[in-house]
């Protein structure tokens, strides 16, 4: 994973996220991802109950679908890993600027969207969560929903696509919501506090991780 920390902007990265949610892709991706199509009965012509073979035996013939496409529905269904433990910096690494802990991302492997989630999450949680107008950090270290994504990012957990394919799985959930704007003025708007936040992640961790990412 490369060690060099991203220039985005909390902006910067709320607008390519949007971007990303609107491309055609993407929206094949979130698109009828959590719904199943019942297959349509089929018809039984009068004697063919007597014409049915004997059960084989084997449990195989007893599914309607492959055991190659069940495996992989419920591995879609489980619920995101939790972050690896790793301690965050302590108040005062919240409040140094997160070039400085570019180190931390040598050897880190990639995650997924929704793991990526799970450690802005508690960086939120931790360094606490701010609604200030286009500022990665207020003066106590404390981020907004964005600003915790790329700080995720920076202290090693997920490549700068992560965060991307992260920003656009928020949005897709606030769009469920009926919120038509951007992450930022959502995290700005008045009122809003941080159990909103922290309820939108862990509405979003969990979309994504049904979706298997």
């Amino acid at each position: 994973m490369p060690t060099t920390a991203t220039a985005l902007t909390p902006d910067e990265l709320d607008a390519q996220a949007a971007r990303l949610h609107d491309t055609e892709a993407w929206q094949r991706i979130v698109t009828g991802w959590d719904l199943t199509v019942p297959e349509p009965p089929v018809p039984v012509s009068p004697g063919a109950e007597q014409n049915r073979p004997a059960p084989s035996g084997d449990w195989r013939d007893l599914l309607s679908v492959p055991v190659d496409q069940l495996i992989a529905d419920t591995v879609r269904a489980l619920p995101a890993a939790l972050p690896r433990e790793r301690p965050l910096p302590g108040r005062l690494g919240a409040m140094l600027p997160d070039r400085l802990h570019a180190w931390r991302r040598i050897g880190q492997p990639e995650v997924r969207p929704s793991v990526h989630l799970a450690h802005a999450r508690q960086i939120l949680t931790e360094w606490g969560w701010q609604n200030t107008p286009y500022r990665l950090r207020n003066a106590r270290g404390a981020r907004c929903v964005c600003g915790a994504m790329l700080t995720a990012h920076r202290l090693g957990y997920g490549s700068a696509h992560t965060v991307d394919r992260a920003g656009a799985w928020l949005i897709s959930e606030l769009r469920t919501q009926g919120w038509t704007g951007l992450i930022g003025p959502w995290n700005r708007y008045p009122g809003r506090t941080s159990a909103d936040a922290l309820a939108l992640i862990d509405a979003t961790i969990s979309r994504a991780a049904r979706a298997g990412q």
